[in-house]
């Protein structure tokens, strides 16, 4: 299972690596000290790219014990968490914006052993979660419009992610705030002193300047500081 919130997590997105030999990079990774991995999934409808199902997931999981951080980006969400929790994800984070009840739909995922979580997208007002936010455990903050990796980080979403915590201070739930998209060394600092502690980083550390242990590094250096 995840850490306690608190302590600043990298998970690197598997979305940017190199799909001929995810176990090379699951390994570089992880000597560069990252802390879970974050796979998308996209089924062409919810966001306009289609990526990996129930499988790709089942063989990440036999080549890493570290937490799998599973971002259903489907309308559908309810239909496939039974298939995403069997296949080794450990944290499901379902849009707030897809179809069904989430409610209903976090209690499904708790039932199934797994963490639950909500995503919000960029032009999703912080309200739309308040009422389930007592139920969970990762609530996470789009820095870029769903679908597409090696987007530029919103702006915007400093002011968001600071609102995020205020409310997850508030409601009494440790919840973990995790930021997703166009995170560099630059926007992973910023994010930290908006209060997130959970940072999914794609093209910065598998298209980066260095290797992708190095850009870890790089990433874990700029997180370091920051309000706890």
């Amino acid at each position: 299972m995840l850490s306690p919130p608190g302590r600043r997590m990298l998970a690197p997105s598997l979305l940017s690596a190199d799909f001929s030999d995810l176990a090379s990079a699951v390994r570089a990774a992880e000597r560069g000290g990252a802390d879970a991995f974050h796979l998308d999934v996209m089924d062409g409808h919810f966001v306009p790219n289609i990526s990996f199902g129930p499988a790709l997931v089942k063989a990440v999981r036999r080549r890493t014990t570290l937490p799998l951080d599973i971002h259903l980006m489907i309308s559908e969400p309810g239909r496939y968490l039974a298939e995403f929790a069997k296949a080794g994800g450990t944290t499901l984070v379902m849009h707030i914006e897809s179809q069904g009840d989430h409610k209903a739909l976090v209690k499904v995922a708790r039932d199934l052993k797994v963490r639950p979580g909500i995503a919000l997208s960029p032009d999703t007002p912080l309200e739309s979660v308040v009422p389930l936010l007592s139920e969970l455990d990762e609530l996470t903050v789009m820095g870029v419009y769903p679908g597409f990796s090696g987007q530029q980080y919103i702006p915007s979403t400093t002011g968001k992610l600071r609102q995020a915590r205020r409310l997850i201070q508030d409601s009494g739930r440790s919840v973990d705030l995790s930021i997703d998209g166009g995170i560099t060394v630059e926007t992973a600092r910023e994010a930290t002193m908006a209060g997130a502690n959970f940072f999914v980083c794609g093209s910065s550390v598998f298209g980066g300047p260095g290797s992708p242990e190095d850009n870890l590094r790089a990433l874990r250096g700029s997180i370091a500081d920051g309000p706890r």
